[in-house]
């Protein structure tokens, strides 16, 4: 037996928003500004993690479990929603920020070398 979720006024604001979102960025240049800017966010997240479970150093494993974690999940989000044609934008700042989170960690794990 399969539910239908309800259409709650969040839902359908949240649904409003990305697509008044993927309406302005159907200009290349506010695309690549938002794909940037999500980027830059990304090595921010990813840099201020690595920093602070390096001066902990007690919960290194733990930091580590979490950001693997979180980059598996936008995969798995990345996966679902690759296919449909409305959500390219979605697809296109899910990739921005995982890439913008490993790099990130990466120059963070050269910085403790």
């Amino acid at each position: 037996m399969f539910f239908k979720p309800q259409k709650t006024k969040f839902q359908r604001l949240v649904i409003e928003t990305f697509d008044s979102l993927s309406q302005w960025a159907v200009n290349p240049w506010r695309r690549y500004s938002l794909a940037l800017t999500v980027v830059l966010t990304g090595y921010f997240f990813g840099s201020s993690l690595g920093m602070i479970s390096a001066v902990v150093e007690l919960i290194d494993p733990v930091g580590a479990f979490l950001s693997v974690f979180f980059i598996e999940i936008l995969i798995k989000l990345r996966r679902r929603l690759r296919f449909d044609k409305r959500k390219k934008i979605l697809v296109l700042l899910l990739d921005s920020l995982r890439l913008g989170l490993f790099y990130g960690f990466f120059t963070e794990s050269l910085k403790l070398l």
